[in-house]
């Protein structure tokens, strides 16, 4: 559908809360996108409550949470070592199958030993867990020349490599990981669905901009704020 110049819509803001108001949402499935969302980022405390109060299940074993919430804890707190045991644990397979997660969190490990100038001991860890594991793939293989590169700097936190120093890195690899044990019980749902339907307003408002629509924008998705057309 296009529009002519002289056939702009212009929607003002009363009538376009109006509209939004008139529009139906049932209480259901409101709830469903809850615990999804509370499901796919580990709100153990808050799930079950939620699940007793709106009398909804969740579509995981809220008991399988307490092993997902321990590895994950693991990892963030550096402790990769005890994160792979607990992995190989609860999850057999788990690692067998995604062997970019394995990478990854041996490459912690790594970085660990760097962190705290164990220099020797990381050059061996390397050679005897991580270079198999490289050959072949050129992603792992570089990532892992990356964070060897670290060992080349007196002060690694300053070198170009320092990302991998920081707790965003773990706590990618965290997500990385609590995606792969949600796939593990079955769970197809790895972003909550509050975050596709955040994406599908933004871009409805900005095909209705490039449609020349003048109309109220949600601004703030926390607050659901609407600014006036301009």
């Amino acid at each position: 559908m296009s529009y002519s110049p002289s056939t702009q819509p212009n929607v003002t803001k009363p009538d376009w809360l109006s509209r939004i108001e008139n529009m139906k949402v049932n209480r259901k499935d409101m709830n469903k996108l809850i615990m999804n969302y509370l499901v796919c980022e580990g709100f153990k405390e808050a799930a079950e409550k939620f699940e007793q109060e709106a009398g909804i299940s969740s579509p995981l074993k809220l008991n399988t949470w307490g092993n997902r919430i321990k590895v994950i804890e693991a990892v963030q707190s550096g402790k990769m070592q005890e994160a792979i045991t607990l992995i190989n644990q609860l999850y057999p397979g788990l690692l067998d199958d995604d062997r970019d997660l394995y990478f990854h969190l041996q490459q912690l490990h790594l970085i660990e030993l760097i962190k705290e100038d164990n220099i020797e001991e990381a050059l061996v860890f390397a050679q005897a867990k991580l270079s198999e594991v490289g050959e072949g793939n050129p992603a792992i293989l570089t990532e892992l020349e990356r964070t060897l590169a670290l060992l080349a700097f007196e002060e690694p936190q300053k070198s170009p490599f320092a990302d991998l120093l920081q707790t965003t890195h773990r706590e990618k690899v965290s997500s990385e990981l609590n995606a792969a044990i949600l796939r593990f019980h079955n769970q197809p749902t790895i972003t909550p669905k509050l975050y596709n339907l955040m994406k599908l307003i933004m871009w409805a408002q900005d095909e209705l901009d490039r449609k020349k629509v003048k109309f109220p924008h949600m601004t703030d998705f926390g607050s659901a704020t609407l600014e006036p057309p301009k």
